[in-house]
């Protein structure tokens, strides 16, 4: 579930871990982020995709729990999931994906730069709302990486000027 939010919010991990069922409405198919919980102290509302209402959906029925409650739980005490915790299943689902160690693949930072990479044709200003990111700056500088197959399909966009 960690990783299918991950993925669809685009959201940073210490975010995701700090999610309460209260922060989420299934109903309206939107999650609100908590300044408390975000780097930068932004909060903001993103709409929520089927996959992600699905597994919410799935796990509020398994642990029959609302309100504060944590969507991510610390095994121990109270408090949501911890920072190593997260990064434990990071690498346990790293091996079983058989990701290549590297500066690509360093974390859950690489499934954000996935979704900022994947969603560039986006109107800029949607993009980083989805995302949480509080400006473009740091979206563009990065997070958003070029490709070939995007320039040639920005190129063949492009009005055709025919000489003669």
């Amino acid at each position: 579930m960690f990783l299918v939010l991950a993925h669809e919010t685009g959201h940073t991990a210490a975010s995701i871990r700090q999610l309460r069922w209260s922060d989420v409405d299934l109903e309206q198919r939107v999650v609100t982020w908590r300044a408390a919980c975000d780097k930068i102290g932004y909060e903001h509302t993103t709409p929520l995709t089927d996959e992600a209402v699905t597994v919410l959906r799935a796990e509020q029925a398994r642990v029959a729990t609302i309100g504060d409650a944590w969507i991510f739980p610390a095994a121990r005490g109270d408090g949501s999931l911890t920072t190593d915790a997260a990064m434990h299943y990071w690498k346990r689902l790293a091996a079983r994906a058989g990701l290549p160690a590297g500066e690509r693949y360093d974390g859950w930072h690489s499934v954000r730069r996935q979704f900022a990479s994947e969603l560039k044709q986006t109107n800029l200003k949607d993009l980083f709302a989805l995302g949480g990111w509080k400006a473009a700056q740091t979206l563009l500088t990065c997070y958003v990486a070029p490709d070939p197959a995007t320039q040639r399909e920005a190129l063949e966009m492009r009005r055709v000027i025919r000489s003669g």
